[in-house]
């Protein structure tokens, strides 16, 4: 099982999962349909289905394209929203391609239709993945948009967080650096999260995804997973995981990143008027 990891957009991510003995290929959260299609034709592989985490416009706008170009081709998600939708699944449901074996995992909140896709091949020594959408993402989880924090508790700690922690997690959006900002101010005393931060901005310089992480590091610095622990309760004034989580998801909803300080000689120019010939109207 090979996962390629595909840049579209603004800072969202899709996927194409390679089943390497048929050549077979699912993608996961087909934005971009164009960029996709030219990707299995550089890999010489044969679409055979589209998993969609939830039905927002950047993760499935594809879905009618790919569908018109591709005859059969199936579609899987959980809401009737999802465009192009011809296999509607459930929590628990398990699906099949070739070696490649599929759970999905329903993680209301974000929406009130998303489902996640846990993936693994029986017997393989490769770490499993999980295709978290807009629920979990390194170092942070998706906005309560039509849902609670109950829901998203549930989500990150009985569902998700209940996976083998080798699991890699491939997320639906490139947000690291923001997300690890957040999380130092939280907790302004982990050196885990100090260091990640360090390494994603470095990834964030040179183009490069942070995807994947594994669920075992994320318990060491996504604070959505750590409400448990006393520098969180300490930062939200709470105790209940629960309304930890609650409080985290305002303040982080709040977060704004630090204003870049201006140039000082830009702001010298400025002082002693040398760009006010460019602003004089003609």
């Amino acid at each position: 099982m090979k996962v390629k990891v595909i840049s579209v957009l603004e800072d969202n991510y899709m996927y194409l999962v390679i089943e390497e003995t048929t050549r077979d290929a699912i993608a996961v959260d087909a934005a971009v349909p164009k960029r996709l299609l030219e990707i299995i034709r550089k890999e010489d592989v044969e679409l055979r289905a589209v998993l969609t985490t939830h039905h927002h416009w950047d993760h499935a706008r594809g879905n009618e394209e790919l569908a018109r170009l591709c005859p059969g081709l199936r579609v899987y998600g959980a809401d009737e929203r999802i465009g192009a939708l011809t296999h509607k699944v459930t929590h628990n449901q398990e699906l099949t391609f070739g070696a490649i074996r599929v759970r999905c995992l329903f993680t209301p909140c974000h929406t009130s239709g998303h489902m996640c896709y846990f993936m693994w091949e029986d017997g393989s020594p490769d770490a499993p993945a999980l295709f978290s959408g807009d629920t979990l993402f390194v170092g942070g989880c998706g906005k309560f948009f039509e849902g609670t924090a109950e829901q998203m508790y549930t989500n990150l700690t009985q569902i998700l967080g209940a996976l083998p922690k080798e699991t890699k997690v491939f997320c639906g959006h490139e947000c690291t650096v923001r997300n690890l900002k957040f999380a130092l101010k939280v907790e302004p005393d982990n050196e885990i999260v100090k260091k990640k931060l360090v390494w994603a901005k470095q990834r964030d310089d040179e183009d490069l995804p942070t995807v994947p992480s594994t669920l075992q590091e994320e318990f060491l610095y996504n604070p959505f997973l750590r409400v448990t622990e006393e520098p969180l309760q300490k930062f939200t004034g709470k105790t209940d995981p629960v309304e930890v989580l609650r409080i985290l998801r305002i303040e982080k909803d709040n977060f704004k990143k630090p204003k870049e300080r201006p140039n000082p000689q830009a702001m010298l120019a400025f002082d002693w008027g040398l760009f006010s010939p460019f602003f004089e109207k003609k």
